[in-house]
């Protein structure tokens, strides 16, 4: 499927208020059944929803499986589907909590980033889909974030993977290729060295964290996509201080994290706006962010979500949030 980035990242912003993050399909955090793993699916496209994110590593091959019988009778022309490389999955023990992952599929992430690992990553992928292509491929959680001391074995490897994921789409096996992963310094790294069309970084710009805004100028530059995910930075943005446990970049929030979301929860409440409205369209807003992604496996969460970004926040409340990050640099 050749299309130039222009188009394609055209077609990535017009796939609906938001795109579908596919993690909770792979049993993340609890176990949902097929049901109403389809269910979620079914009610993201009435609401308009055309881009769908998945990956080997959700549940273990659990989450393409689920994504793609959901998506197999729709025209296929009619949405935009990616998924990642950079996890082979090899024979495992099935059942249990692995990874975060509550997954039936008895197998196990390996990562490999080689050229051959991308290739067989791929192929492996479209057999679970039971999809006719992959629109976006994405290389998935290299950086040192993730591999820390191994992180110059991987990147080294990935120059195989990235040269890969080059000629498929050269050949027009997929439409565009990236990164995905939790932290900008890989992105600023490989931008410089390979020809990248978008990347789907989570976390790193949101209303509590604004570092990466420089990069994120660099790539709207350079016409490079961005996919904002990991907008509620792991559920706080969501919940609110009073929403029980809270949660902030994958573990509990800290004190300084809870006052930081006080202090923005209180501008939202002045204005009747709630915090998660607040929370998305803050990061789908940002002039180099072509789409967002929101994860869930609730059909009505699905809803809820939809108008949430339907929600009409007046700029006074954007500059109050601004006036505050002046105030109280955020991390």
């Amino acid at each position: 499927m050749n299309m130039s980035r222009s188009a394609l990242l055209q077609r990535l912003a017009a796939t609906g208020p938001f795109g579908f993050g596919a993690s909770t399909l792979g049993n993340l955090y609890r176990v949902i059944e097929d049901e109403a793993a389809r269910a979620t699916v079914d009610a993201a496209w009435e609401q308009g929803i055309r881009y769908f994110d998945t990956a080997p590593f959700y549940g273990f091959g659990l989450s393409e499986r689920r994504l793609g019988d959901a998506l197999r009778g729709r025209e296929r022309d009619g949405f935009l589907l990616s998924t990642k490389v950079g996890r082979l999955l090899v024979p495992g023990e099935a059942g249990g909590e692995r990874h975060g992952f509550h997954s039936p599929m008895p197998f196990a992430p390996a990562y490999d980033y080689s050229y051959d690992g991308v290739m067989r990553s791929v192929e492996a992928s479209l057999h679970r889909l039971g999809l006719s292509r992959i629109d976006i491929l994405y290389m998935h959680d290299l950086g040192r974030v993730t591999h820390g001391a191994a992180h110059d074995h991987y990147r080294a490897q990935a120059a195989g993977g990235l040269r890969a994921m080059a000629q498929l789409r050269d050949q027009g096996v997929v439409a565009g290729i990236g990164l995905g992963v939790n932290e900008t310094e890989i992105c600023a790294d490989c931008i410089n060295d390979a020809d990248l069309d978008v990347l789907m970084i989570a976390g790193r710009y949101t209303l509590l964290n604004r570092d990466s805004e420089g990069f994120f100028e660099t790539c709207r530059q350079r016409g490079i996509g961005i996919v904002g995910a990991g907008v509620f930075n792991s559920g706080i943005l969501a919940t609110g201080t009073q929403g029980g446990s809270a949660y902030y970049d994958y573990g509990p929030a800290p004190d300084d994290i809870l006052r930081q979301v006080a202090a923005i929860e209180a501008i939202c409440a002045r204005h009747a706006i709630p915090l998660p409205a607040a929370a998305l369209q803050f990061v789908a807003r940002h002039p180099a962010v072509t789409q967002v992604v929101i994860g869930t496996g609730n059909a009505a969460r699905i809803r809820q979500s939809a108008e949430l970004a339907k929600q009409v926040i007046p700029a006074q409340v954007w500059r109050a949030l601004e006036e505050l990050d002046q105030a109280t640099p955020l991390s």
